[in-house]
């Protein structure tokens, strides 16, 4: 079993920054893939970054130069640092931790942006 708990959402205006965590715990190896998503009110839950065993980063185009994923193993911890946030990037905020078979997601986070 896995368990992911998110940390850091809140309000913010645009153009500041937030930081988000995940710890996760249980059955977890650093080979297996993290990430980040997000889903607006009314809208599916759409990727925003994802990171590999190796460190490959991936980024949707809309947060491209503007959020970092990246991952500490020995923490089993992945965060996502959120830069020149925008009101589009209101939402809630789900940790995703993938492990060959079958996703886990955490709780989720709520991002507010205010413009």
């Amino acid at each position: 079993q896995v368990q992911l708990v998110e940390s850091g959402g809140g309000l913010v205006q645009a153009g500041g920054s937030l930081r988000l965590s995940c710890a996760a715990s249980g059955r977890i190896f650093s080979i297996d893939a993290m990430g980040w998503y997000r889903q607006a009110l009314g809208n599916q839950r759409d990727l925003v970054a994802s990171i590999s065993g190796g460190g490959s980063t991936n980024y949707a185009d809309s947060v491209k130069g503007r959020f970092t994923i990246s991952r500490d193993t020995g923490k089993n911890t992945v965060y996502l640092q959120m830069n020149s946030l925008e009101p589009e990037d209101t939402g809630v905020y789900y940790c995703n931790y993938y492990n060959g078979i079958r996703p886990y997601w955490g709780q989720g986070t709520q991002v507010t942006v205010s413009s």
